[in-house]
């Protein structure tokens, strides 16, 4: 007789969330929009309370401002913050690749290389909602030898709050060939050991997609306002 299976039980709040999650960083729900728990109830078709817990979730996780009393909206950061969350991404990535680069295994690399080749699937087929969490899984990759588990549970944190920008960057900007090159070009060095050469790739790509997401977003902002 065949073993169990294990099934993931999810809460009702925990599934709103997820789906809210995913409809943020996706653009669906816009940054600045007005959050209304009882729309959103009557939406999913339930009370308020597990909404309410859903909404307290991704406050707790920066993608909202809510309070009970006074209501919220999705999170909208200023450039500066935004430069900002880009330039913890390249702090902490970059060491963790100097990190991880001398102790990859042949199943790192197996994992990477499975994870980029998903990820360029997903940019043939267009397939905005699987680039966040491809690109983050491929770079978590990269760094995962480097047995740092508290820098990443920070860089978790820090990600939530980039996947909606590196989404708008690859497809509103068109940005995918550069990516897949620059994505390729880290595997490969990091294959050959060359760490200080992939370290500055992996600064470049970051700092890149920084630079042309903040033209981007002040542009698009400059927009709304006129």
């Amino acid at each position: 007789m065949a073993g169990k299976r294990a099934v993931i039980k999810q809460s009702l709040p925990e599934v709103i969330a997820n789906d809210l999650r995913e409809r943020i960083l996706s653009g669906e729900m816009a940054e600045g929009e007005i959050i209304r728990q009882e729309a959103l109830a009557e939406e999913y078709d339930v009370s308020r309370m597990p909404v309410r817990e859903a909404l307290k979730r991704l406050n707790a996780e920066g993608l909202v401002q809510w309070t009970n009393n006074r209501g919220g909206s999705v999170t909208k950061h200023s450039l500066g913050q935004i430069g900002e969350i880009f330039d913890l991404r390249t702090l902490i990535e970059v060491d963790l690749f100097r990190r991880a680069i001398p102790k990859m295994t042949k199943a790192d690399f197996e994992r990477s290389e499975k994870l980029l080749e998903e990820m360029e699937t997903s940019y043939a087929e267009d397939d905005v909602g699987k680039w966040g969490s491809l690109n983050y899984a491929y770079h978590s990759a990269l760094y995962r030898a480097a047995g740092r588990e508290l820098t990443t549970e920070l860089l978790d944190r820090i990600n939530l709050q980039s996947d909606r920008y590196v989404r708008l960057h690859l497809s509103v900007m068109k940005q995918r060939e550069p990516a897949k090159e620059e994505h390729r070009e880290l595997l490969r060095l990091a294959k050959q050991g060359l760490v200080d050469e992939a370290c500055e790739i992996l600064a470049q790509h970051i700092g890149r997609t920084k630079d042309q997401l903040l033209e981007m977003v002040m542009a698009k902002r400059a927009l709304e306002v006129n």
